[in-house]
């Protein structure tokens, strides 16, 4: 009879695990990072370290590993810097990084609330790793990479070696006490489709993975940017519609420090946490709404648009605010040797310069091939290459050769605010 129970039990048990959504984790660099740090420390010979890192530990990197140097672009000097900078933060963390395993089953269980609200969940190998200091979370295709000198921070953890612009991150994020929603949003991340890089895709892109790992999860963000935004909602909104097309201004909002007047850094995860709970709070169908904010596809203009419109976050719709901000953008009125078009330019012409409709900012300038490729691009002297002292001129040399059509394209100028030049292509054919 207790043979007949012990298999019934075992036979439920299996049962039960098939019903579950299946989970990998690895966590087998942290073993070899020790190991490589506890050799490392014991020398001062630099070649020696090198050595023993690329041999105890990125020699025998797992996928995980490589995936994380790839995407973070991470040095072999990194590595062997933040090993030898901070020895008493890497004492204080070593326990909760050998303790990994301690935290999949938290994790595991989040993922299966994301399954269950996303029945369309692919699994992804989630890796416990170390990097140096660039990440706490990213992915890779299809798996999940935890950099655990961040991800895994509690209060413990000392932090005072650690450059000061990065110590805040341990005391306002919790990490190691928020590890299994880092966890499932960096998860959604390996299910989204590939980004746009603008400001209203990034914002979604990200915000989209935190509003749906808190909402499966039933766990509040630990982003600070997530309470303030929902504090300051009218003010950021704002700001965030001055800087929506704006180039130099990404990294005020997300994977940066901001330095505008809101302070507070990745309020983009905040407008695109913001728009996905209004999204899916509208929306008759929830399941479809995580559907579709989960699948949305950002290379498709029309789709983006109209979820973000739907939610009614934005004073105008977005193709109505993109229309606005093309009607303010700077151009170029007009080239000052001869008029653009011309079929009869002297080949004796030595300079070539375009004026500005405003004043530009004269740090940013590209110039490139048009159309007819790099043989229909005159010599250009770069050494030369100047802005007037108005900044609404862009000056250079250049030597041309008879009967021969030119192509120019200026692009990249910008106001001082960010706003980018309309890009402007100069088209002539000199003279016999």
């Amino acid at each position: 009879m207790t043979k007949y129970l012990t298999l019934l039990f075992i036979s439920v048990f299996l049962v039960s695990c098939q019903d579950k959504f299946p989970q990998e984790f690895v966590s087998s660099d942290i073993d070899n990072f020790w190991n490589a740090y506890d050799k490392i420390t014991t020398t001062d010979d630099t070649l020696l370290q090198a050595k023993l890192l690329n041999e105890l530990y990125l020699d025998n990197a797992t996928d995980g590993l490589k995936d994380l140097k790839d995407v973070k672009n991470y040095s072999e000097k990194e590595f062997l810097t933040a090993i030898n900078s901070y020895p008493k933060f890497w004492e204080s963390i070593r326990a909760n990084t050998l303790q990994t395993k301690e935290h999949y089953n938290d994790i595991s269980k989040d993922i299966q609330k994301l399954k269950d609200a996303y029945p369309d969940l692919k699994p992804a190998t989630i890796y416990f790793t170390i990097g140096a200091f660039r990440s706490n979370g990213t992915t890779k295709g299809n798996n999940v990479l935890i950099s655990s000198e961040l991800a895994l921070g509690d209060d413990k953890t000392i932090i005072d070696e650690l450059p000061e612009w990065r110590q805040p991150f341990y005391k306002e994020y919790q990490p190691l006490e928020n590890i299994a929603l880092l966890c499932t949003h960096e998860y959604i991340h390996t299910q989204q489709n590939e980004i746009v890089e603008n400001l209203l895709s990034s914002s979604l892109y990200e915000g989209v993975a935190e509003f749906i790992s808190c909402h499966v999860t039933g766990k509040p963000s630990n982003s600070p940017a997530i309470s303030f935004g929902k504090e300051n909602k009218t003010m950021v909104f704002k700001k965030f519609v001055e800087d929506l097309y704006l180039t130099n201004n990404m990294y005020n909002w997300i994977w940066g420090e901001n330095k505008n007047e809101l302070k507070v850094r990745d309020l983009g995860y905040y407008i695109g946490y913001e728009i996905s709970e209004q999204y899916y709070n509208q929306a008759s169908d929830k399941a479809l709404a995580i559907k579709e904010l989960i699948e949305l596809d950002y290379h498709n203009e029309k789709e983006v648009e109209r979820i973000v419109d739907a939610t009614k976050l934005l004073p105008l719709p977005v193709i109505e605010l993109y229309n606005q901000h093309q009607s303010k953008r700077p151009t170029i009125t007009h080239a000052t040797e001869f008029k653009n078009g011309s079929t009869s330019v002297d080949p004796n012409t030595k300079t070539l310069t375009v004026n500005f409709s405003e004043v530009i900012y004269p740090y940013y300038a590209s110039l490139d091939y048009g159309p007819l490729g790099e043989n229909n691009y005159p010599k250009v002297f770069h050494k030369t290459r100047k802005f007037g002292s108005d900044s609404q001129s862009y000056s250079f040399e250049i030597k041309l050769e008879p009967n021969k059509k030119y192509q120019v394209v200026f692009s990249n100028f910008k106001l001082e605010d960010g706003t980018r030049l309309i890009p402007y292509m100069v088209e002539f054919q000199t003279s016999k």
